[in-house]
């Protein structure tokens, strides 16, 4: 009897069991054989490719697909494997759909009776120092032209605990959140050869957080995470936008006479303002890809979960609207192969298979201008220690993933033998590609 050498020994025994039952029909030994040898066709199809890559992937796994979202080509494609920041494109894609491209982040003010001002913020992702100014504008605007207290109001998150997978390190990157956070949680400063401290921008005045993080570090253009090992993060967010809004008041001639840190809006004070970012989702999603900001992707995360179970913002709230959503738009089998603990990818809890992933770019599709371009290649990158993927669509359009989950970072290689492979070929009809995707890609 021949041998098929990727295919089970369970297989084979079957079919030699079949072959010896004398008193089995023709028809019976052909209703056994032929789906034995189907199983078996694909999986040595997926055996010889997987030998198209494994002396570059010995851990990963691969997958393209066509404008149709049928896979022609794959190796692993159901193995779970960690995703890292590849994930934002199901963030994205669920705000998207929660949200709606058109939705814009509000934070509202509030004045009480002795001029206090209460700031309570909803997760705005997108209140760097410039919008800040222009906030500040629409309050003078308002005739608020002095404030005693400054307050900031937490209420609307109720995290169980900071973001899964962040450490603290001194990048931005590891940046906590919260509902009223400043310029991505990040601190801009200058510390000169003499100690002194500057801005690290113009748009930003020199706050006391720059002063206090400048101690002790060598001269030179940092921009720190304003939890730079460790600190309450809720405390620090609140306190760095509490700086940030005083001095810009005060270039805008509005006096605040101090700061009082973290405190409810009264059910005394009234309502003067609530400001709406100037991105609308569809720009912040596009920010969020393309610069693969941890940041900005979890509170897109949050804001899907108060969205749809109502604030505060919990991150088992924002779980299940996302879970949901993704099976709204994948079908149940390919929404649980997603595992999402968070909406960046910084945690190693995070889980996704190749054929979740391709369902998934198959109803992002019109989307896809979302994305970096390289080299004509629609891609999101996903990068952590040991952790090298890439997700997006081929010059012609098709989808791709590639999840390496090992030391080699060979993703670039992988990328440039599927577009020799899939990437050179007509678009499918089935495809929305724009022109600008049909360039050839070179081999780095």
């Amino acid at each position: 009897m021949p041998r098929w050498p990727v295919c089970p020994r369970s297989v084979e025994a079957t079919v030699a069991q079949a072959g010896r039952r004398r008193a089995a029909s023709p028809l019976l030994l052909v209703a056994v054989l032929v789906p034995l040898l189907v199983v078996c066709g694909r999986q040595a199809g997926l055996a010889a490719a997987c030998r198209t890559i494994i002396d570059l992937a010995p851990n990963g796994a691969y997958g393209v697909a066509d404008g149709d979202g049928r896979i022609v080509d794959a190796c692993n494609p159901d193995q779970p494997l960690i995703p890292a920041s590849v994930l934002k494109i199901a963030t994205v894609s669920a705000a998207l759909a929660i949200l709606g491209p058109d939705y814009r982040f509000r934070t509202e003010f509030f004045l009480d009776d002795r001029d206090n001002l209460f700031v309570r913020g909803f997760g705005d992702p997108t209140l760097v120092s410039e919008e800040i100014a222009a906030l500040s504008g629409e309050l003078r605007q308002k005739g608020v032209r002095r404030i005693e207290t400054l307050f900031i109001d937490t209420t609307a998150f109720a995290l169980e605990h900071q973001v899964p997978g962040r450490e603290d390190s001194d990048n931005p990157y590891d940046a906590p959140v919260g509902p009223l956070s400043v310029n991505f949680n990040a601190v801009p400063f200058i510390k000169e050869k003499t100690g002194r401290i500057a801005s690290g921008e113009s748009q930003t005045p020199v706050l006391p957080i720059m002063r206090e993080l400048g101690q002790g570090r060598p001269a030179g253009s940092w921009r720190m995470n304003i939890c730079a090992k460790g600190c309450d993060a809720e405390a620090r967010m609140a306190r760095y936008a509490g700086e940030l809004l005083r001095a810009v008041l005060a270039r805008q001639g509005v006096a605040v006479a101090a700061f009082g840190g973290i405190r409810p809006v009264p059910a005394t004070a009234r309502l003067v303002h609530i400001h709406e970012s100037s991105q609308t989702l569809a720009g912040i999603s596009r920010a969020t890809l393309h610069h693969s900001s941890n940041f900005m992707a979890n509170l897109l995360f949050l804001a899907c979960g108060a969205k749809e179970f109502g604030y505060p913002a919990t991150w088992a709230k924002a779980r299940e609207a996302v879970h949901r959503q993704l099976a709204r738009q994948l079908g149940n089998e390919a929404a649980t192969a997603i595992v999402q603990v968070e909406g960046a990818g910084l945690s190693r809890d995070n889980r996704v298979t190749v054929r979740a992933m391709l369902r998934l770019l198959a109803c992002f599709r019109p989307h896809i201008d979302l994305l970096n371009e390289e080299r004509g290649v629609a891609v999101k990158t996903g990068t952590l220690t040991g952790v090298a993927n890439l997700a997006g669509y081929l010059p012609d359009g098709r989808a791709f993933v590639i999840l390496l989950n090992q030391p080699a970072h060979n993703r670039a290689a992988i990328l440039a033998r599927l577009v020799r492979l899939h990437g050179t070929r007509p678009p499918d009809a089935g495809g929305q590609t724009a022109r600008h995707l049909l360039r050839p890609v070179a081999e780095k």
